[in-house]
């Protein structure tokens, strides 16, 4: 997809063939180019409609039926924030009086549309031409002109007079490729740190699996899961900070649970009790493991692995919960004679602490039953341990 494309997508020839491709998607993609070819569409605008319209298909799952309408790249849609956090964060900025925003950064738009939805004015960049250009139709298609203008600019470049915070979500791709180090960034991470300098109101989207170290002095570190799935990582600078960790659990039903702590607090260590919880991977990265367990008056059974246990099963959206029917120190032998003994057939397979591989682990079982059972490798007091269970369903 280059600028040229994206123009011819927005001509009645472009809408005409974008209708037929949605048609089309999702099934084989040589078919579907000789059906848009033999009803006339060249083969360059067919290319870029079906293109279209399989990745409108795919952001389904992010933007809801607005990805209908909407414009990406692979890129810009894998590391667009899903609608539902975005509308989270914008809730959050408006609630705390922000009425002008600068999205330095802002990809094929996401967090900028969400914010114009909430009725704040947005300023947005992006340095890449065709991005910009993206998140600028997507404004347009969805409604949102008014209140969003979209430039392509370098975000250390942008004034940001005028404005009540500033959001920026720093490029963490480059050639294809994750970039694990925040020095790495675009735009780098000095300056993206800066800004809570410059304004105040500043909020940072960073990847989960940043070190805590990196978090600055006096800003809220917040963890963020949507349905179990670790997305994102935010830092809220100045008056926006109200927490000093947040783990944000979004559940299926788009339901927010938070909970909030120092990040800094040692779970209580002790035995294995009658439950075991496998906390949200939000909670986890967080470090509130120590106030997860506290709600459900757990304990660690190692210092080291997050698995909490309890011996009640309390109701929790932080946690799965799986009633323990047996303990053993792992021994492959032991273990697949008592899931025989037990007709065990269909496993799952946690594991924390372990370095033993699951799938290798599932074939040396050579399980033949007909019942499931939970199987979660770990660590009790320093000694590998396998825990054999069931889940206890929520409600």
């Amino acid at each position: 997809m280059d600028l040229d494309q994206l123009a011819a997508l927005h001509t009645p020839a472009g809408r005409t063939a974008l209708a037929a491709a949605t048609g089309l998607a999702g099934g084989d993609p040589l078919t579907a180019a000789a059906a848009l070819r033999a009803g006339g569409t060249p083969p360059e605008l067919a290319a870029a409609a079906l293109t279209q319209a399989e990745l409108r298909r795919r952001a389904t799952g992010k933007f809801g039926p607005a990805a209908a309408r909407m414009f990406f790249t692979r890129a810009g849609l894998e590391q667009a924030t899903r609608q539902v956090v975005a509308q989270r964060r914008a809730a959050r900025l408006h609630a705390a009086g922000v009425r002008a925003l600068a999205d330095l950064g802002c990809g094929i738009g996401a967090d900028a549309l969400a914010a114009a939805r909430a009725g704040i004015r947005v300023r947005a960049v992006d340095a890449d031409p065709l991005t910009a250009a993206m998140a600028a139709a997507n404004a347009a298609a969805l409604g949102l002109g008014e209140l969003l203008t979209v430039d392509c600019a370098d975000a250390t470049t942008v004034d940001l007079t005028g404005v009540d915070a500033v959001f920026c979500d720093p490029a963490r791709r480059s050639g294809g490729r994750r970039i694990f180090d925040p020095a790495a960034y675009s735009p780098p991470w000095d300056f993206v740190v800066g800004l809570a300098g410059r304004v105040g109101r500043t909020v940072v989207k960073v990847a989960p699996g940043i070190d805590h170290a990196l978090v600055p002095a006096g800003a809220e570190a917040e963890w963020v899961s949507v349905d179990g799935d670790l997305v994102e990582a935010a830092l809220w600078c100045g008056d926006l900070a109200q927490e000093t960790h947040r783990a944000t659990v979004i559940d299926r039903g788009g339901a927010v649970h938070q909970l909030t702590g120092s990040g800094t607090v040692a779970a209580p260590v002790g035995a294995v009790g009658r439950f075991l919880y496998d906390p949200d991977p939000a909670v986890v990265r967080s470090h509130l493991v120590a106030e997860f367990a506290a709600t459900v008056g757990g304990n660690l059974a190692d210092p080291d692995i997050a698995y909490v246990y309890a011996d009640a099963a309390t109701p929790t959206p932080y946690a799965r919960c799986i009633e323990i029917t047996d303990v053993l120190p792992f021994s492959l032998k032991r273990l697949r004679t008592l899931l025989r003994e037990r007709r065990v057939g269909r496993v799952e397979i946690l594991k924390r602490g372990s370095a033993l591989d699951p799938e290798r682990l599932r074939r040396d079982l050579r399980l033949a039953g007909s019942e499931p059972a939970s199987l979660v490798l770990t660590r009790v007091a320093g000694a590998p341990t396998v825990v054999v269970g069931t889940p206890v369903t929520a409600g």
